[in-house]
């Protein structure tokens, strides 16, 4: 049977606990997972028939010298094998498909849950604990579904050579039925001691590969400023604690995997004493003392099977909950009509994403297709004025406005305000922000911060380009960026691979492109944080010019405290301590207000006058 290719929709997943997480991976597979369950059940089965061929060969040919019935049994014992042998393949080949499906369908499920939860994610959950859970956890959840094919064989199984033995020996029989239990509530504490040491220890390594990530993220920075030393200290001190948590868990399995070997083999030869006792007494013939050993030999694999699957269950609910966790982190009430999240077909995706929406006509304000757009009450036909109540600052429609904040907390809630990140009482047009349905929004404001993130890839696709964005249209907003430099310099231009990130561009290169991606997209609105932060005076002009003129009659809110960029906009507005404390070009502001003077010289003021 080849592999079946996961369903470009994964499903809903069920997120109310761990346990129905993998119930839901369980219900998403159900035919294969029934014969997974089949073919478990008779290879378990099948392991049982050869012990009683073996005390027929013994008691029915050697026994009695007839060498007919030994060649028949052993023929017999033969042909088992090799049905048992081609069981043990279907069965390991099922539940190897069983598992990858539960994988890919996790991995699904949660990047399609990342990229709907957008802006929330970084607020709410550790970069680390996102990669930990993204890793091991989906590949840990994924192994739990060994127990509905084996597992589910080894229940049945277990009742069967109860039965079996039952035959023989009711004694016997009873030893077994109460054996196995028994064996359970020996290793019960290990296993709910394993979970709690477990979950504590998968929280610590998610704190740690986040920590991690931020050193390697701004290595550049802590080897400048002479804090590289201090971190990896402190990165060492973390890990320490790490890999005490990790021995404690260590110690744990030790235990159980000892456990699942010494017990089912103490078990095996307390039964083999019990039935060679018998077999001196005549209670049972030779042949059956071969066929109880076999039988409870037969047994150490189911049990073994369960142990391990309990062992596998512990981990698998630490993980589901992780993923479930994660699953039920949602994105911030921001009011209004919510956005259709797109799955994966053509007819859902986001309208400034669509093959209509990319073509030069379709990007001017308020171009989104009617068809495609959500329902909610009517954005602005065209260019609209701004409104933030919370600072009192009114963005004029078509004008390059620039805001100087005390306090970089302070910006950054304001572009969310401005961007509908967060509930506010931001009025667009005189319409309450919150009340545009979601896609209009995005499709029209863009909020493009100075430090967002770089996918993997060309150089086009970073910038955003589609097959039918030309050459020319990309190089205006690189221009303007004054990024052309950074395409020049690499080998194969704009289809110059390029790493997550762009580690192997500067700071200011990076910065550059970001802005460069950010003017591709041509949006009604453009709210800029800080866009020239990491570039030296002399590129900061360049762009403070280009900037005015390739965005002349569209609306753009440069956030910033340079002198350089709010020098170019119609209107300043300087807020401290939250609120507006004065409009006007940036050389009135600059004459009239020492707070904003003192904030944009940066305590030169000097060399502004």
């Amino acid at each position: 049977m080849p592999p079946q290719i996961p369903h470009p929709d994964p499903g809903t997943p069920d997120t109310r606990g761990p346990m129905r997480y993998l119930w839901w991976l369980v219900r998403c597979q159900p035919w294969r997972v029934l014969r997974g369950s089949l073919l478990g059940t008779a290879w378990m089965i099948g392991l049982s028939a050869r012990p009683y061929l073996i005390a027929r060969a013994v008691d029915d040919g050697l026994r009695t010298g007839d060498t007919r019935a030994l060649a028949l049994w052993v023929a017999a014992i033969v042909v088992a094998g090799v049905g048992l042998s081609y069981l043990g393949i279907m069965r390991h080949r099922t539940m190897t498909f069983i598992r990858e499906d539960a994988k890919a369908r996790s991995a699904e499920v949660l990047l399609r849950h990342l990229s709907r939860i957008g802006a929330v994610l970084p607020r709410r959950v550790g970069a680390g604990e996102v990669s930990t859970i993204g890793g091991s956890d989906i590949d840990w959840t994924a192994q739990v579904l060994t127990l509905t094919g084996p597992g589910v064989g080894a229940v049945v199984a277990y009742g069967v050579i109860a039965v079996v033995l039952w035959s023989i020996s009711p004694m016997l029989a009873f030893c077994v039925l109460v054996g196995v239990p028994v064996v359970g509530l020996v290793v019960g504490p290990l296993l709910r001691r394993l979970e709690r040491a477990e979950s504590v220890y998968r929280r610590q390594q998610g704190a740690l590969t986040a920590r991690s990530g931020d050193i390697v993220a701004g290595l550049r920075v802590l080897a400048g400023v002479g804090g590289r030393d201090l971190f990896a200290r402190r990165y060492a001190a973390r890990s320490q604690e790490l890999r005490a948590e990790g021995y404690r868990v260590g110690a744990v399995n030790s235990w159980i995997d000892a456990a699942t070997v010494a017990i089912p083999g103490l078990f095996l030869a307390a039964v083999v004493w019990l039935t060679a006792r018998m077999a001196v007494t005549g209670d049972v013939t030779i042949g059956e003392l071969v066929a109880v050993y076999g039988y409870v030999a037969t047994l150490i694999v189911p049990v073994w099977f369960l142990l391990e699957g309990s062992h596998q269950l512990i981990r698998g609910r630490v993980a589901a909950r992780r993923i479930a966790d994660l699953l039920n982190v949602t994105p911030d009430d921001v009011g209004g009509p919510g956005r259709r999240w797109p799955d994966s077909t053509p007819e859902a995706r986001r309208p400034d994403q669509t093959p209509e929406a990319r073509r030069p006509e379709a990007r001017r304000p308020g171009s989104v297709p009617e068809a495609r757009r959500p329902p909610g009450p009517a954005a602005p036909d065209g260019p609209a004025d701004l409104h933030d109540p919370v600072t009192g600052l009114t963005v004029r429609a078509g004008s390059l406005t620039g805001v100087a904040v005390d306090d970089p907390a302070t910006a950054v809630a304001l572009a969310d305000r401005l961007g509908r990140y967060v509930v506010s009482g931001v009025t667009w047009g005189g319409v309450p922000l919150r009340d545009v349905a979601l896609d209009e929004v995005r499709a029209r404001i863009l909020v493009a911060d100075h430090d967002s993130y770089l996918f993997a890839g060309t150089l086009r696709d970073i910038l955003g380009a589609g097959a039918d964005d030309d050459d020319e249209r990309i190089g205006a907003a690189l221009r303007t960026a004054s990024a052309q430099d950074v395409v020049d310099a690499l080998r194969a231009g704009l289809d110059t691979p390029i790493d997550a990130r762009a580690r192997t561009l500067s700071g200011g290169q990076r910065q550059r492109l970001r802005l460069a991606r950010a003017l591709h997209r041509e949006p009604e609105v453009l709210i800029l944080i800080d866009p020239t932060s990491a570039v030296d005076a002399h590129t900061e002009a360049r762009i403070a010019e280009r900037l005015r003129t390739a965005r002349a009659g569209r609306t753009t809110v440069l956030i910033a405290t340079s002198p350089l960029l709010l020098g170019r906009a119609d209107l300043v507005a300087h807020v401290s301590a939250g609120r507006v404390t004065g409009t006007g070009s940036h050389t009135d502001l600059f004459d009239s207000d020492p707070a904003y003077r003192h904030l944009v010289a940066r305590g030169s003021e000097e060399a502004y006058r």
